[in-house]
């Protein structure tokens, strides 16, 4: 092999998780092509990184999406892609990107026709958790699977911009309450109510973090004014790569699932989740599966009547009032373990 089309436009989270099967291509197959059909938030995370070539696919641009793609793919031919998005988009994506061999999903995670864009299959596994399954595209290659290395390029102003917002003198830790689907995200005064716990029994600084959005930045504000201590609210004000660096440093973050929580770990930072509309050993942050308040089982039985057994794997119960499952001594109560543990 000397070239490889990686396809995987979104979302962040799953981003974070093809990093370490770039890292494992690179390492067993020397001086290899790398290309990464990519989307244009997802790129300003990891589009720098050294010995990937990157092609933005804008999903907002409709047909003419497809013909940008088609005309920088002509000529091409690639000995293999793996094609690790099942959404019928990132199908018809896959079409215009020429390759020998068409590496994809197994019939039990395929969906939206993706069998007619693939011609070989990673092998089923159940109860697997997402980076699991994205590092084991390398296998029908006649590769190993990438085990679970990160590197995500930053630079010096980077990790300037988390300084200037990171105290030496006490832990930080740091809030992204925002997941992308509403019924995901924990009330906001239970997150001040941790905050404040945070604060007064561990001595901690509360950063909130967001995007820009104006929902995001109503969502750090609401916890905000209803803390009773002091926190530090940037939401708005870094870009991808500063929260990185920010995440980098940190002591701890707390998270729903969102893709925060997946950048965070994969820096190295610890990752108290917060979980009941998704089970976190699908989805959670992966090096900080231990440390998630997991209400998933709850929600699963309340809402759908099924147990985690009895469910398809990867079942949402993205249900009004499922993360409210979650309560504040269970968050206060994992925080403290956590203190315990990283004294």
């Amino acid at each position: 092999m000397h070239s490889i089309c990686i396809l995987r436009l979104s979302a962040i989270g799953d981003v974070t998780h093809v990093i370490p099967v770039v890292l494992s291509l690179q390492e067993q197959v020397p001086g290899i092509k790398i290309t990464w059909v990519i989307g244009k938030i997802e790129a300003k995370l990891v589009g720098d990184m050294p010995g990937v070539e990157f092609i933005i696919f804008d999903k907002n641009a409709g047909r003419q999406g497809y013909s940008d793609l088609r005309k920088k793919m002509k000529g091409r031919s690639f000995d293999a892609l793996l094609h690790m998005q099942v959404a019928f988009r990132a199908n018809l994506a896959s079409a215009c990107i020429p390759a020998k061999i068409r590496v994809g999903y197994d019939k039990a995670r395929s969906k939206d026709l993706h069998s007619l864009f693939v011609g070989h299959r990673i092998k089923p596994a159940q109860h697997q958790h997402v980076r699991d399954c994205l590092a084991s595209f390398l296998e029908p290659l006649g590769l190993r699977a990438a085990p679970p290395k990160w590197l995500i390029p930053l630079t010096g102003s980077d990790h300037e911009f988390a300084n200037q917002h990171l105290t030496r003198e006490r832990k930080n830790l740091i809030i992204s309450p925002c997941a992308s689907h509403a019924l995901r995200n924990w009330p906001p005064e239970r997150y001040a109510q941790l905050a404040d716990h945070a604060a007064r029994q561990h001595g901690m600084k509360v950063i909130l973090v967001g995007s820009p959005a104006s929902f995001e930045a109503d969502y750090c504000a609401a916890i905000e004014t209803a803390m009773k201590e002091k926190a530090h609210n940037i939401c708005g004000k870094d870009t991808l790569k500063q929260l990185t660096a920010l995440m980098s440093h940190a002591d701890l973050v707390v998270a729903p699932d969102t893709g925060p929580a997946h950048i965070a770990s994969a820096v190295g930072t610890d990752v108290l989740g917060i979980f009941a509309a998704s089970n976190p050993n699908r989805s959670g942050p992966y090096n900080s599966l231990k440390w998630c308040v997991n209400r998933y089982p709850e929600a699963l039985q309340k809402f759908t009547g099924k147990t985690v057994a009895e469910a398809r794997w990867g079942a949402r119960a993205e249900f009004e009032g499922a993360m409210e499952l979650v309560t504040v001594e269970d968050a206060t109560t994992m925080l403290d373990l956590w203190v315990t543990a990283n004294p």
